[in-house]
């Protein structure tokens, strides 16, 4: 049966990953974006570069995280019948929304901070990466309200 509660919850892990992916995708590319840019003023801020481009990559860790422990952790738990695999799903959708809008608004703000890169010298990087864990801060909560939230109806 293609509907049963462990299908519906792997399907909501596999949505987790999926937001997680696009978030980091499309963190990295607003980021790298600014970084092309900036590396033909001022090839002396690769190593920077790469450091505040790749900080939106961390979305893609959560999203697996969440689909190992359901996989792992929720899938072997689950009552053959009732509305716990939508639960599960539910609670992925919303892990994968905090994934995929943080990952994308992280690179915004990476990619300001890269852009003010050659006009101090490099010296925005710690504050600029600063500023990107406030971002973070939302994947970290969803991340940690998703397991909570699974814990909390007996799932986990």
């Amino acid at each position: 049966m293609l509907t049963d509660p462990a299908s519906i919850a792997t399907l909501g892990g596999g949505i987790a990953l999926a937001g997680g992916v696009t978030g980091s995708a499309i963190g990295i590319s607003i980021a790298a974006s600014a970084g092309t840019a900036i590396l033909s003023q001022d090839s002396r801020q690769l190593r920077n570069i790469i450091i505040l481009a790749s900080i939106p990559m961390s979305q893609t860790f959560y999203g697996l995280i969440v689909l190992v422990l359901i996989l792992t952790s929720v899938v072997p738990n689950l009552p053959s019948e009732g509305g716990s695999g939508f639960a599960v799903l539910a609670c992925s959708v919303v892990a994968a929304l905090a994934f995929a809008i943080s990952g994308a608004w992280k690179g915004n703000v990476c990619a300001s901070g890269i852009a003010f890169l050659p006009k101090t010298r490099g010296r925005i990087l710690t504050n600029s990466i600063m500023l990107a864990v406030f971002v973070e801060l939302i994947s970290v909560l969803g991340l940690v309200f998703t397991i909570m939230a699974l814990s909390m109806l007996s799932l986990m």
